[in-house]
């Protein structure tokens, strides 16, 4: 079963085909040795991001990051890179040439979701003597393969060999979309280093596996950029339904398929109030705009050859606008009209991205409480995957609901007389408060409001091993400012106001 989404704060067009090249890449190539001209050292920018950074374990300390990333001077006032780094960031500097004097910078334009953005120059005298590099409008392969980046004032370049195009979710968000796979030699974390061939940019690095490098490609990266600058983004297009290959020849049969076995079947479909959803289960997809899908969930790209059907989401449409799907529905072949939904990060019920923000939490009594969100979950490092508690892993494989768009964890018990016997208790999900169904922190907050006969009664999700906590609520506010005093925080709580879903 595979499932997809997609989003941004402009808008996008993922994949388009013969858009103008930006810049005019004059002067600029790599050797197969690995040199590089001097006009590459001019376009290619040090961009030093300085942060905020949170333990969601204690979410009311802060610490300082610093990461240090690659840039590509694209026209004056536009340096191109990745969004890595930049969330919850307070200082941006810039350093043309590998080394010499830091620019102040500023953060142009932002998107989370497609992995992009766009940094300028606080002092407009930095662009002297920089030159403008060009993006490619497709991931044109036209010779060898090389990354560039910085590295101990020398701009590196290290050959790079193609992999495959394939379709991937970005690193700050679950929006699948095209990527470029390649392996290479060159060392460091993968920070928007250039991929470039020939004498354009292909593809900015975002994440590296190993040796395997994946980057961002220049036909995704092209049509965002152009959008923006129109005021024409609109945000990225997703198909919300689930699907499973078709690989059981007696499903498909079961079904209506005949013939050859093709298309995949829709096992679920949300449901959104006062709308009737084009798709339902049991539907066969056999088409997505004109592209015909195997049992795999695959279609055949005509530049990037098979990629997954996500990719048709993004490929020359924007969120809000209508594909066509062929489907097999109760053994009649029919045409529909899906309307593209936009990504956003609130449409999942565990939200993968909560940028630009501290952490929310709530400290009642000594009891902390927190939202359950991927910061949280990812909060266990590397193989969080395995290491995070399981209930609430398994979060992320429900739907968010009308009556539960959300849900808060008690994480841990600051031991104090007044929560005696319950401070072992940690990661446990919410389900009620004095009687109300808990989704968020505001709600939480409102329900410690209404005690019932001098005591809160708190109870948890089905599964946990304690189902209920019972504390006096007459000497609740007394036990918080004595645990605020005695572990030396300031603040109870941090609230963030309601977002519009």
């Amino acid at each position: 079963m595979k499932r997809l989404l997609n989003t941004g704060r402009w808008g996008v067009m993922a994949v388009f085909f013969g858009l103008e090249l930006l810049g005019d890449g004059r002067g600029f190539a790599a050797s197969p040795s690995g040199r590089v001209s001097g006009d590459w050292e001019k376009s290619v920018v040090t961009v030093e991001v300085t942060g905020k950074a949170y333990d969601y374990f204690q979410p009311w300390s802060r610490s300082v990051k610093s990461v240090q990333k690659t840039c590509l001077a694209l026209r004056p006032g536009e340096l191109l890179t990745t969004a890595d780094g930049f969330p919850d960031h307070t200082q941006i500097r810039l350093q043309k040439g590998g080394r010499g004097k830091w620019w102040l910078g500023k953060l142009k334009w932002v998107d989370y979701h497609s992995n992009l953005a766009l940094v300028d120059a606080e002092d407009p005298a930095f662009w002297k003597g920089v030159k403008m590099g060009a993006i490619g409008s497709k991931s044109t392969l036209a010779g060898p393969l090389q990354v560039l980046k910085w590295r101990n004032g020398n701009l590196e370049s290290r050959r790079a060999d193609f992999t495959q195009f394939t379709v991937r979710d970005a690193n700050l968000s679950w929006v699948h979309h095209l990527h470029l796979e390649i392996d290479t030699e060159l060392e460091g974390p993968g920070l928007g280093e250039l991929v470039i061939s020939g004498n354009r940019v292909i593809g900015l690095v975002s994440a590296r596996e190993g040796k395997k490098i994946l980057a961002i490609p220049s036909a995704f990266v092209a049509p965002v950029l152009e959008a923006g600058r129109k005021g024409g983004y609109r945000g990225l297009g997703y198909f919300d339904f689930v699907w499973q290959p078709g690989s059981n020849p007696a499903s498909l049969q079961y079904l209506g398929v005949t013939g050859d076995a093709k298309g995949v079947v829709v096992i679920d479909v949300p449901t959104q109030s006062g709308k009737t959803p084009v798709l339902k289960p049991k539907d066969v997809l056999l088409s997505v705009d004109g592209f015909e899908v195997d049992t795999e969930g695959d279609y055949v790209d005509p530049d990037y050859g098979h990629l997954m059907l996500e990719n048709l989401a993004t490929r020359g449409h924007w969120a809000g606008d209508t594909i066509r799907l062929r489907i097999l529905r109760d053994g009649k072949v029919m045409e529909v009209e899906y309307p593209l939904p936009k990504v956003e990060y609130s449409t999942e019920l565990v939200p993968e991205g909560s940028f630009d923000k501290a952490p929310e939490y709530m400290i009642a009594g000594g009891l902390i409480f927190q939202p359950l969100n991927m910061a949280l979950l990812k909060a266990w490092g590397e193989n969080w995957e395995r290491r995070v508690p399981f209930r609430l892993a398994y979060y992320r494989n429900e739907k968010r609901g009308s009556d539960r768009p959300s849900r808060v964890v008690l994480t841990q018990v600051l031991p104090d007389p007044y929560n005696l016997g319950y401070q072992e208790t940690r990661y446990v999900v919410v389900d009620k408060v004095n009687g109300k169904a808990i989704s968020r922190l505001q709600d939480l907050e409102a329900a410690f409001q209404q005690p019932k006969d001098g005591f809160h009664l708190l109870e948890f999700a089905r599964g946990d091993s304690l189902q209920r906590i019972v504390l006096d609520s007459s000497k609740m506010a007394e036990a918080t400012q004595r645990v605020l005093r005695l572990y030396r925080m300031t603040a109870p709580q941090v609230i963030h106001p309601l977002e519009a879903n």
